[in-house]
């Protein structure tokens, strides 16, 4: 049995508000954008830049239901202790969610080192060899996880340095791309129907994933009440602006048959009618910034959160140690070795689906939770059953999109989640056999 004691970090290595921007937005803009703009382009054709405006105010709305429970709880564990609170007498409905989530952000981390892998091995001229691709995902999955491993504050600057050139690299590349977009390209702008941005919206949520992740350590940041929400708001905005200007330029440059026939290299394509190689190597530095700051946040915001909901039994134990500086590195080496094996086996379009529907149902039911906490939150009704409606209506379109034209993918989400079910299943009944001796 590991005891942990309270954390108790010195105020100047806590995280200010440009350190909680920096993990949020490194978290969102990572493989995300360079891996779903292709699919995004097939399902909603020229309305593709509206898509992102949709997932920023799904990101928003969520955000702001994680937010007000964070401010007034003050707690690490983000969604699995909101849930806790909000249905004490039935704790398998935190704990499951807790199970659900961290395997969607080992899912995610498996993305973002595809993604770098794919990017790394195309400079290196290395692009048709899956070998080059793994060995490039793992390398970048090990430096971080001994970034993570040296501490909070090392952490927290090396995602703003990350960040800042990841940006800069970004917006530049998408500016200069509005020069040479083709008007033609999005008449009619909505050419596959409204229907289809709500579509897709919902399918390409995970690029908004990791806003979440700042609530996963409240108690490590510098006056939470203001900072947590700034954090999020700002970081969403900044993300969806540079999505929507990446969009432009990218499906305003190429034809859809061009995007498709690129795929995760829709962007550095795109760039090469104006710049050339030279576009292609700068819009590859960003996807290796990009993914890079990802991997960097999530593993922060996830190892934390999975340490402070293995103290509760829900994962075993060993999973909660930190050591002398406060750092989960237990769970830290799971988290990257799970990730290892995604990237080894898993399916890019499947998991780019399973973590979309993960976090919109882990979005959801952390909602729900507010809804059940309003009082106590002091949030919006309002608000909050307008965010529900948005979430449930977006959630049903996937799904009903998936069913229609990717059933096998649907059938991969079921079938993990169905792993994640009976794993679970199996780990609380041998926990309570245990607590029973």
């Amino acid at each position: 049995m590991y005891k942990n004691s309270e954390k108790k970090i010195p105020e100047s290595e806590k995280l200010g508000l440009k350190e909680l921007v920096a993990i949020a937005i490194g978290s969102m803009i990572g493989g995300g954008i360079f891996s779903v703009l292709g699919m995004a382009d097939q399902i909603s054709g020229h309305a593709t830049f509206l898509v992102f405006v949709l997932g920023g105010i799904i990101a928003l709305f969520a955000g702001y239901n994680y937010a007000k429970l964070a401010v007034a709880y003050k707690k690490d564990g983000a969604s699995y202790t909101y849930l806790k609170r909000a249905f004490p007498k039935k704790s398998y409905i935190a704990a499951f969610v807790g199970w659900s989530v961290i395997v969607g952000y080992i899912g995610t981390l498996a993305l973002y080192a595809y993604t770098f892998g794919s990017y790394a091995s195309a400079m290196f001229g290395f692009e048709n060899s899956i070998l080059a691709k793994d060995v490039f995902g793992f390398l970048i999955l090990t430096v971080f996880l001994f970034i993570n491993l040296m501490g909070v504050k090392t952490t927290g600057r090396s995602e703003d340095l990350l960040v800042y050139l990841k940006l800069l690299v970004l917006l530049g590349m998408g500016i200069a791309g509005l020069y040479f977009i083709k008007p033609d390209h999005f008449t009619p702008l909505f050419d596959k129907g409204v229907a289809a941005v709500f579509l897709s919206g919902a399918i390409v949520f995970v690029a908004f994933e990791g806003f979440q992740l700042v609530t996963n350590s409240v108690e490590e940041t510098k006056n939470p009440e203001k900072n947590i929400p700034r954090s999020i708001y700002i970081s969403v905005f900044i993300v969806t602006l540079t999505y929507v200007i990446l969009a432009i330029a990218v499906t305003g440059i190429l034809t859809p048959e061009e995007i498709l026939k690129a795929e995760e290299y829709a962007v550095a394509e795109a760039l090469k009618p104006a710049f050339g190689k030279y576009g292609f190597i700068a819009a590859s530095l960003a996807a290796l910034f990009a993914t890079s700051s990802a991997i960097n946040g999530t593993f922060f915001g996830a190892s934390r959160m999975m340490a402070d909901i293995a103290k509760d039994g829900v994962f075993p134990r060993v999973f909660s140690k930190m050591n002398g500086s406060f750092i989960p590195k237990n769970a830290l080496f799971f988290m990257y070795m799970a990730a290892a094996l995604f990237v080894l086996f898993g399916k890019l379009d499947a998991i780019i689906s399973f973590s979309s529907m993960t976090f919109l149902l882990v979005s959801f039911f952390v909602t729900i939770a507010n809804l059940k906490l309003y009082k106590e939150t002091n949030s919006s009704l309002f608000v909050i059953i307008l965010s529900i409606l948005l979430m449930l209506a977006t959630l049903y379109l996937m799904i009903d999109y998936l069913a229609k034209n990717e059933p096998q993918t649907l059938y991969k989400i079921v079938f993990v989640y169905a792993i994640i079910t009976v794993s679970f299943i199996i780990y609380r009944v041998m926990l309570l056999k245990k607590q029973q001796k």
